[in-house]
């Protein structure tokens, strides 16, 4: 007979915090995105639009060539006219961003792309939608709607991307900063069995930013901020090495980091374990990085 299930056997619902800059696809994955802010979204608007100009102006040329050698009747030109705008407004854009899967020149200026609100790669219906409503709120108002909705949207949304579900996400993403070095010669049978896991959290990124920045410091004020992070650190040290003051930070930023590391990397290998790994969800872009 089965027992059973009681209060204390029922598994603890873990709750899975997101973070302003995150996005939760539909799959449960966390990715870390960064909305492009609002005078880069500016920009490449402006780009755009001065692109759009410039094909509406050598269009109209042509017609009015055409026109001159008798080709175009101008009882016809009304017509024409209304057609360019179209073309120029909302048929050239839409094209763009559907084969470009959201990138315009404006946005491969400023390292933009438009993708879905869950992060996925915009289509056909978001760039319609998006170049639809831009006819009203950057070419009919001059972009002082698009402006306006997006000065107070948290992702800088102008009033297209709020009806399509998009947003303009940054591709080009900050290089890493350099690896700290290891930890000295002269440390190196302390750091296999050196304690610093009671280190506070801030401390040790003023320590890590310190050693990152210690060879650009001039040498009296290297020395004494060597001399007060080292005796804020030495209570959360274990043993405490005898050595200066700058060689101790140097050893407990190299333990620290060391050991963070393998504890993502084990984290990493256990949810790998229990998960099927499939990479990037399907339908999402990729990130550019190291720009």
């Amino acid at each position: 007979m089965p027992h059973a299930q009681t209060p204390d056997s029922v598994a603890p619902v873990r709750l899975i915090e997101i973070g302003q800059d995150e996005v939760l696809t539909g799959e449960a994955v966390a990715l870390d995105v960064q909305p492009l802010g609002f005078f880069l979204r500016a920009l490449g608007t402006l780009i755009d639009v001065v692109i759009g100009v410039a094909v509406f102006v050598i269009f109209a040329l042509v017609a009015t060539w055409l026109g001159s050698q008798g080709a175009l009747p101008a009882s016809v030109f009304g017509i024409v006219s209304i057609v360019l705008a179209v073309i120029v407004m909302v048929v050239i854009p839409t094209a763009v961003e559907t084969a470009t899967r959201g990138r315009s020149v404006g946005k491969l200026v400023v390292g933009g792309r438009i993708v879905r609100s869950d992060g996925g790669a915009t289509g056909f219906r978001h760039a319609f939608i998006r170049a639809l409503v831009g006819v009203f709120e950057i070419w009919m108002t001059l972009g002082s709607v698009a402006a306006l909705v997006g000065a107070f949207t948290p992702r800088s949304q102008r009033l297209g991307d709020l009806l399509a579900g998009t947003y303009s996400e940054r591709t080009r993403v900050p290089a890493l900063p350099p690896a700290l070095p290891g930890a000295p010669a002269v440390l190196a049978g302390w750091a296999a069995t050196a304690d610093v896991a009671r280190l506070p959290d801030r401390l040790n990124r003023r320590i890590a930013q310190f050693v990152t920045q210690a060879e650009r410091m001039q040498p009296s004020a290297r020395a004494r901020v060597a001399a007060s992070l080292g005796a804020e650190a030495a209570p959360f040290v274990s043993p405490l090495p005898v050595v200066d003051p700058e060689t101790l930070l140097r050893g407990v930023a190299a333990v620290r980091r060391d050991r963070e590391y393998q504890a993502l990397v084990r984290e990493t290998q256990r949810v790998a374990a229990l998960t099927v790994a499939t990479g990037i969800p399907r339908g999402f872009p990729e990130r550019d990085s190291g720009h």
